[in-house]
């Protein structure tokens, strides 16, 4: 009994995590949705191409920051790639994440000191690194409360009992 319930549960999670737009029955949400994954996939290639310009300018010959910079930026890609393409919540959720993380991680190395290294704000692409990031985790984090929220509660027309539509991790279902 014990493994049923784990299984069931493993399954919603399974759900939950590869819902996208078309779990949605309003077009406005679908289309909220998808504007706001590509805009923040967009921000996120913003970050990306800021971190690997700065790690090609001199950043790689820092130690542990060096190579976190070339990660971020080509993480960075590789997430936004797959979110333009996919706009499910768990590549919204690590999207989010990678840039708070990022702009995070640049506020540590200014206030206290990341890996040994301290940096300024004072540098070029620092504050607008700052704000692309926590724009872009902003935006992904409203797409996911989106098809959280919305995805939730769906509905039925009036005087019938239908089932809800089970959202299919096409990429086709997902258009607007």
């Amino acid at each position: 009994m014990n493994q049923i319930n784990s299984s069931h549960r493993t399954g919603r999670l399974t759900q939950l995590l590869i819902r996208g737009p078309a779990a949605l029955s309003g077009p406005m949400a679908r289309w909220t949705v998808n504007v706001l994954a590509v805009a923040g996939a967009a921000l996120m290639v913003w970050s990306a191409v800021i971190h690997l310009q700065l790690w090609s300018e001199g950043y790689k010959d820092i130690s542990v920051i060096g190579p976190l910079f070339l990660a971020q930026g080509i993480g960075a890609i590789v997430i936004a790639a797959l979110l333009a393409a996919f706009r499910r919540i768990v590549l919204l959720v690590a999207g989010a994440v990678t840039l708070v993380a990022t702009a995070v991680g640049l506020l540590l190395s200014v206030y206290i000191s990341l890996f040994g290294y301290t940096e300024s704000l004072a540098v070029p692409n620092a504050k607008s690194s700052l704000v692309v990031e926590f724009a872009g985790g902003a935006v992904l984090v409203a797409a996911a409360a989106i098809l959280l929220i919305a995805g939730r509660s769906r509905p039925a027309a009036a005087g019938t009992t239908a089932a809800p539509r089970q959202s299919s991790p096409s990429l086709a279902d997902d258009r607007m």
